[in-house]
């Protein structure tokens, strides 16, 4: 992939909430609880973000729910009234504990490549056409490839409509940065 080791490379920042409140993390077990906790917290309409989990706290799952901390027991109360209980809740007070970026953006030209995880979709900027999916080791990810590239960023499916594995999720999640990014 030389191509893109040339283009400028940009890592997502942790987000800042609102009001300078702290930030703390959730811990789970495995990639599949993380992702029903985030989607029954933001069911719930509570502001959350899936992150890389910091090199201080390994448990095997290499993702990790970043929340305000303001919002610490409500959420936990969400959690085990759907039993769904994390290993742990750690306020983020040393920079140590940040969680990392799951997102890594290069750009070359008039093309973005979005790596989420260990997938990565690629899009023309100007057009928002993806010419590219690739990554992982699901086994759906040559359909998820072949349904998503030659379309529009806009006119596409939503991975997550089409798969259901870990691949697919990481890539609905570069597909959303993918949107952002071109929206702007």
């Amino acid at each position: 992939m030389r191509f893109w080791r040339k283009g400028k490379e940009t890592k997502q920042k942790a987000p800042q909430h609102e009001g300078g409140m702290g930030k703390g993390i959730l811990v789970f077990r495995s990639t599949t609880e993380v992702i029903r906790a985030e989607r029954l917290l933001r069911a719930k309409g509570k502001e959350v973000r899936v992150m890389g989990p910091p090199p201080e706290i390994q448990t095997g799952c290499d993702m990790v729910i970043e929340y305000p901390l303001m919002s610490q027991l409500e959420i936990l109360r969400i959690l085990r009234e759907a039993k769904l209980e994390p290993l742990e809740a750690v306020p983020v007070d040393s920079p140590l504990l940040a969680p990392v970026g799951l997102f890594h953006v290069k750009e070359l030209g008039g093309y973005i490549m979005v790596r989420a995880a260990n997938m990565k979709i690629t899009v023309e900027k100007s057009t928002g056409m993806i010419v590219n999916v690739s990554g992982g080791g699901c086994p759906d990810v040559p359909y998820l490839a072949q349904e998503l590239v030659g379309k529009t960023l806009k006119d596409a499916p939503q991975p997550l409509e089409l798969g259901h594995t870990l691949c697919g999720y990481a890539l609905q999640l570069a597909y959303e940065e993918a949107m952002r990014i071109c929206s702007q």
